[in-house]
């Protein structure tokens, strides 16, 4: 009878194994909510294609969705991400970078999209005064923002080799005068919208690199036009701090 015993408790053991497969079907389904609120504001296109793409995964008859990978399904997901990567795609049609070779770069991160323009391209040395030769790439790069909703931000920033002079007593001076006649051109030769535009002189205190040599502070000489991501204007109340500086002088204006 001992041995029956036994038997009788193994069997009892094997019917809770329904709680393992309970636990994963949990586990799934709380992944797919939290996949769902990430997609909550994904554009219709970008949700049909999450959709036929887990359908695929799942065992779906359509063919054409089971050739979209995992990994192309989590670059759909992040609205933010996808913000951006529209707005640098935008900006590099229209300033061409493909088929040129121009000291800009453009980068992401949690505030937006970042076009990085080197002094050597828009100033001359100890100048606030846009050259002749750079009014090209702005006016192309003002029609780009023109078509979006974003805010603009323009960053000056200086290396940190001391400046003095009669125009510019200081770095600070000299990054917000860079900034502000970036800004300012924008404005006043494009239309671009006051409101929607900001500017703020950084001096030498945010580089990119290290001051440690002649080719590091030219790459830290630079004005950065930061295209907003309208979600994160969104998680900072709808504004941000430095935009104070020339919508305020617009409007005593």
């Amino acid at each position: 009878m001992r041995p029956r015993r036994h038997q009788d408790e193994g069997e009892h053991d094997n019917t809770d194994r329904w709680l393992l497969t309970y636990a994963d079907l949990i586990t799934l389904l709380l992944g797919l909510f939290v996949m769902l609120y990430a997609m909550s504001k994904i554009d219709a296109e970008k949700y049909s294609q999450v959709v036929a793409a887990f359908g695929g995964m799942f065992g779906s008859p359509d063919a054409t969705s089971a050739k979209l990978k995992v990994i192309d399904v989590a670059k759909l997901l992040p609205e933010l991400y996808s913000e951006r990567a529209r707005i640098e795609a935008e900006i590099r049609k229209g300033l061409q970078l493909g088929s040129k070779s121009l000291p800009i770069s453009i980068t992401q991160d949690e505030r937006g999209v970042t076009v990085s323009l080197q002094e050597q391209m828009l100033f001359s040395s100890g100048s606030a005064d846009l050259k002749v030769t750079s009014l090209a790439i702005l006016d192309q790069l003002a029609e780009v923002l023109n078509k979006m909703p974003n805010d603009v931000r323009v960053e000056g920033h200086t290396d940190n080799v001391p400046i003095t002079s009669s125009v510019f007593p200081s770095n600070w001076h000299l990054s917000v005068g860079r900034a502000l006649n970036v800004g300012y051109y924008l404005i006043e030769k494009h239309g671009m919208k006051a409101e929607k535009v900001s500017v703020v002189g950084y001096s030498e205190y945010r580089p990119l690199l290290p001051n440690t040599s002649n080719e590091n502070r030219a790459r830290n000489r630079r004005v950065d036009i930061v295209i907003v991501a309208e979600s994160s204007l969104k998680d900072n109340g709808g504004a941000t701090p430095e935009q104070q500086f020339i919508n305020g002088s617009m409007k005593e204006k």
